[in-house]
């Protein structure tokens, strides 16, 4: 594995552009859910929304998730990386924006199948929650607090 020491700043690099990536989709997805909740079912704005929905989904946020994973977890295997409670906290965080991840499919596919029961004002609300997990992972990841 002398490679991926070797190759680090490439890992890194890569890593923080696959990140940069599922979050704009992790930011972007919810107010898509905003607007779409406010749209009467059928209508043609509700439908573009579907399509908008799937596509910022399964061909951004979803290679972009699956490499953010990939780059981060072949840095991991550096030894003494996983040896800093700092990495730990950071992992329980990317943790939380999987699930995240996870629950935005879920309600793709009620809108998608026109059985969203969610407010606009719900998705106002969850939109915040990857700008916080991130606002968290940041400092983790620059201050290395312990």
């Amino acid at each position: 594995m002398d490679w991926v020491s070797n190759s680090y700043v490439w890992l890194k690099a890569f890593h923080i552009i696959s990140m940069v990536a599922w979050m704009a989709g992790l930011f972007y997805l919810p107010r898509l859910y905003v607007y779409h909740a406010d749209s009467p079912v059928g209508s043609a704005q509700s439908e573009t929304f579907k399509v908008m929905e799937r596509r910022l989904l399964r061909i951004i946020m979803n290679p972009a998730m699956l490499l953010t994973f990939l780059f981060g977890g072949l840095m991991l295997t550096i030894p003494g990386a996983l040896q800093q409670g700092w990495m730990h906290a950071k992992l329980g965080l990317v943790l939380v924006l999987a699930g995240f991840h996870g629950a935005l499919a879920v309600w793709r596919k009620d809108f998608a199948t026109d059985h969203n029961r969610r407010p606009a004002r719900f998705y106002r609300m969850v939109n915040e929650v990857p700008t916080l997990v991130l606002i968290g992972i940041v400092i983790l990841a620059s201050v290395k607090p312990f």
